[in-house]
């Protein structure tokens, strides 16, 4: 999802958005370190769009330590 994508989305569905990539992120790193995951590119990808999401839900004055 964009940057532009997530500004559109209202402050509900933002922090579910944060709570479902905090979990994705999560469960990549938990396959990278049992050898399980195979397409490694996956953990940076997920890691940027968490970003992604916590500089919007920043930006909106939404405390990102409270959204788990």
């Amino acid at each position: 999802m964009t940057a532009r994508e997530l500004r559109d989305l209202d402050n509900d569905e933002l922090v579910d958005h944060v709570r479902t990539q905090r979990r994705e992120v999560f469960g990549l790193r938990f396959q990278l370190a049992t050898g399980e995951l195979e397409n490694t590119a996956g953990v940076g990808s997920a890691k940027r769009e968490l970003a992604r999401a916590l500089t919007v839900a920043h930006e909106r004055g939404l405390d990102p330590e409270t959204i788990r």
